[in-house]
């Protein structure tokens, strides 16, 4: 009874834990009014959400927490979303990412699906096209 009881405590656990890390997502932009409309849209879609004003922040959340999905802008004053999508290649394989940019680049568009972008949009962006192209992102 006691090993009974035990493994549904783990098991709820688990998929509270598991739940916790699909619905996570941090959001990476130099742009502070742009990066808090981002996170409070989702966070109001029940996404669990982070932000970072930089790739260098970026990298440091990466390092400590589990994300199922990084929205990364490519232009950033410290380290780019190129460099920081390298980071999430090499050492986070679970996290998938969608890029932002401002600038649209051919050669910046292939690189980051090479590097396994799932999504690159372009700025300004419509909010309810960014929350419907994360959800199907989020489902595969």
């Amino acid at each position: 009874m006691e090993l009974t009881v035990d493994l549904l405590t783990f098991s709820f656990e688990f998929n509270q834990y598991y739940m916790a890390i699909k619905n996570t997502i941090l959001v990476v932009d130099d742009e502070d009014g742009l990066r808090t409309l981002v996170i409070n849209e989702l966070t109001r879609a029940g996404h669990i959400v982070e932000g970072a004003s930089g790739g260098t922040q970026a990298i440091t959340l990466l390092r400590r927490n589990r994300y199922a999905l990084a929205i990364l802008d490519i232009k950033m004053p410290d380290i780019d979303g190129i460099e920081v999508l390298k980071f999430i290649h090499a050492n986070c394989p679970t996290t998938k990412a969608i890029m932002l940019t401002g600038y649209t680049d051919l050669s910046n568009a292939m690189e980051c699906m090479k590097l396994g972008a799932k999504d690159f949009i372009d700025k300004p962006f419509n909010l309810l096209d960014l929350l419907s192209t994360v959800d199907r992102i989020l489902k595969e």
